[in-house]
């Protein structure tokens, strides 16, 4: 009755209609109202965040068409219900005033999703572990953009806003994020996404995240944290405060914060095929984390990267689409939660034993399909088997996958090592009279 109400085939109103119900799953039930008493609104609270997820998904180059798209499957979605605005303008005017409450809203939702749905995923021994990065994402070079967010990437790079995002590693789901000017310092964002982190968290992080007042103030929240160092770091050794020196012990201590107690780690030393990697962990029992453990897990960082790119190549959100800042604070917003829900979709839909397995990009070509106006037969099994299917490749690669010539490839330095050196006498007189000695290392 309604796919004749409408003008629409069953087929297509039945596969529309799986797509609102797993986008349903994930959003709450309550706080979110889908109808208002004011009866000239018409962009409601439910209406909004379903529409912005689903102009994540669009391939759409504009704003516009973005908009229609994503609006035209909005109504089949609510079939019996009164339809949205039909102008983008009205539909960024409500955006605007409504946006900031509903991310918070929504986020930390979808936070309490993740556990449930990582399963025997979601620890490591005793430890939850995230691993967080940050990564610019270019906008329209208008003028006002470039003087609400500057141009703090390479040579000739217009403005650009930075994202800094945790991750859970064993999933590669999005745990939380922020956002901000190109300019802003990821340890600042970091240091605002503590509060939320999990219970026994052991933290990843690369050689940005090497400060003594970060590492200090995660070791005071109690979170345990592996972090790559570089040349710039400078390390004590037998500086004796602790009682029970053991190999790898080091000490974190600058010039400038010799008035505060030293930071007790361990150092281990990666040894690789190009370069060694040196990585300092708050985690002082070898039993607890080993020197192999620590490196495996590292490693297994680089999912952040997987992630960005998911985001600005899969998701097609390199470059944001609006010309004025807060419409392109918006954007971000609603393109990290689309990306989150797409994730969360599609290890809900994933056999227990495969959930770190799960294709992006394969889900993503699924929503898409019960997205399109095409009137297309549902496939078999739906979209639930279309996301449960939506696995990684697991042929074993022949070839690398690095271009062959690519004009625009990053050639950074590498971070180096750190300078590690023996504490004078002095230093250590100066150690001992901060505090009494720890009981064991």
């Amino acid at each position: 009755m309604e796919g004749q109400r409408t003008g629409l085939s069953a087929g297509r109103t039945e596969y529309t209609q799986q797509l609102h119900h797993a986008i349903r799953k994930f959003l709450p039930t309550r706080g979110l109202p889908l109808q208002s008493r004011d009866k000239r609104r018409r962009w409601t609270d439910r209406m909004l965040v379903i529409m912005a997820l689903l102009m994540s998904w669009q391939p759409a180059g504009a704003l516009l068409d973005a908009f229609e798209a994503a609006r035209a499957v909005l109504v089949r979605m609510y079939v019996s219900r009164r339809r949205p605005g039909e102008t983008l303008a009205g539909y960024l005017e409500a955006m605007q005033s409504a946006s900031d409450e509903l991310v918070e809203r929504i986020a930390s939702h979808l936070r309490g999703h993740v556990e449930p749905v990582c399963g025997r995923l979601w620890r490591w021994r005793r430890w939850v572990v995230l691993a967080v990065d940050g990564s610019r994402v270019d906008c329209p070079r208008t003028a006002a953009n470039e003087e609400a967010f500057g141009c703090a990437g390479r040579h000739k790079t217009g403005p650009q806003q930075f994202v800094t995002t945790l991750f859970h590693v064993a999933s590669g789901l999005i745990w939380d994020y922020r956002r901000g000017k190109g300019t802003d310092s990821e340890r600042e964002h970091l240091r605002q996404m503590l509060a939320a982190l999990p219970s026994q968290t052991l933290l990843l992080m690369d050689a940005g995240y090497s400060g003594y007042d970060l590492l200090s103030t995660l070791i005071d929240s109690g979170c345990d944290f592996i972090v790559r160092v570089g040349s710039n770091v400078r390390l004590l050794r037998k500086l004796g405060y602790c009682v029970q020196e053991c190999d790898g012990i080091v000490y974190l201590w600058p010039e400038r914060h010799r008035h505060q107690e030293p930071l007790v780690l361990r150092c281990v030393t990666v040894r690789g095929a190009r370069q060694h990697v040196v990585l300092l962990t708050s985690v002082l029992e070898e039993s607890s984390l080993s020197g192999p453990e620590e490196a495996q897990w590292y490693r297994r960082r680089w999912r952040v990267e997987v992630n960005f790119r998911s985001l600005k190549q899969t998701l097609g959100k390199r470059k944001m689409l609006s010309d004025a800042p807060h419409k392109a604070q918006v954007e971000l917003d609603w393109a990290v939660m689309g990306l989150w829900l797409v994730a969360l979709l599609t290890a809900d839909a994933a056999p227990p034993c495969e959930r770190a397995l799960a294709s992006v990009a394969m889900a993503l070509r699924a929503v898409r399909q019960a997205m399109r106006d095409r009137g297309q037969r549902v496939p078999a099994g739906g979209l639930h088997r279309q996301l449960r299917r939506a696995r990684l490749d697991r042929y074993r690669r022949r070839s690398h996958k690095q271009a062959r010539d690519w004009p625009h490839k990053k050639n950074d330095p590498p971070c180096g090592i750190p300078q590690i050196r023996t504490a004078t006498k002095s230093e250590i007189q100066q150690a001992k009279g901060l505090r009494q000695p720890c009981q064991a290392a």
